[in-house]
């Protein structure tokens, strides 16, 4: 089967390389395409390679930072630290990274790693001078997640007495009120996507306006992505949207897993698949070990 190198739709607007294709979803959710990845070899200049779902959302976590510039890119989890690796190493290069304590750190490592070069020192207390300030974006993991961007990640059941306890408010409230939020979601069910969380611990666009201007100053919910697709909050009344399906998924999957009436396009397009070259990135300079097949659920 034939393909044309081209513009492909969705976050970022990627392009196929040359000499690229989309190709037909597998099962396991990893995609055939056809393409060169550095150091393999193969007729005509390319080689089948398997991008896998977990590696599609590496990229989609990336594109939440994309724009951003010099702010500090706060990632939780592996397919969120890859992106933010990945992002730094390629469209976004002024992205500030830490080694996870109170390191700035150079170049891209490993996960699991630490950089070879440190080029600045942020302990805890010089946090809250970015925080507050816009000028971080960090990405978080929601136990609960609501049309409006409402997440919980402190306890399920009524507040007063929980079914289950969980990590508390922690920073949710302050970072989703000062500076860009996006979430990573790596199990898209019902029981997540809900029409209602349990405990609002980061705040949605439909509280930041109730609030004013103090609360929706530096508001943003950038993105979701989820093992499914990616989202937003860009349609007239801040709910929830659906911004590309993954390779492999259907709209009506990402529907039938969700506990609400998603805003879902006309016309959806598939999430942009890694280049050559990000793949490259991937595969053997951030995460060699493999780890982000781990943390995607199919």
């Amino acid at each position: 089967m034939g393909c044309v190198p081209g513009q492909l739709p969705g976050p970022g607007r990627g392009r196929v390389p040359r000499g690229g294709c989309v190709g037909a979803g597998r099962k396991d959710g990893s995609v055939v395409t056809s393409r060169r990845v550095a150091g393999d070899s193969g007729s005509a200049g390319s080689v089948a390679a398997a991008v896998t779902r977990a590696e599609v959302c590496a990229i989609a976590c990336a594109e939440a930072w994309r724009g951003d510039g010099e702010i500090l890119a706060s990632p939780i989890g592996v397919i969120p630290t890859i992106g933010a690796r990945l992002a730094r190493a390629t469209f976004e290069p002024d992205l500030l990274l830490t080694d996870g304590e109170a390191m700035l750190g150079q170049g891209t490592w490993a996960i699991g790693g630490r950089p070879e070069v440190i080029e600045g020192w942020l302990p805890y207390r010089a946090i809250f001078d970015l925080i507050y300030n816009g000028t971080r974006h960090v990405m978080m993991i929601p136990s609960q997640i609501d049309p409006h961007g409402n997440v919980n990640i402190s306890a399920i059941g009524e507040f007063s007495r929980p079914r289950a306890a969980l990590l508390g408010v922690r920073g949710a409230p302050g970072n989703t009120v000062n500076h860009p939020t996006s979430y990573w979601v790596p199990r898209h069910t019902p029981r997540t996507f809900v029409a209602r969380v349990d405990m609002v611990s980061g705040v949605g666009y439909d509280r930041a306006a109730q609030a004013g201007p103090a609360a929706s100053r530096y508001h943003e919910l950038r993105r979701v992505v989820s093992n499914l697709g990616v989202f937003d909050f860009a349609s007239p009344d801040r709910a929830m949207r659906l911004v590309s399906v993954h390779p492999g998924v259907g709209v009506d999957e990402v529907r039938a897993a969700t506990g609400f009436d998603l805003v879902i396009p006309g016309d959806v397009p598939q999430t942009r698949q890694p280049s050559a070259d990000e793949l490259r990135l991937i595969r053997s300079v951030i995460d060699p070990g493999g780890s982000r097949s781990a943390e995607v659920q199919q």
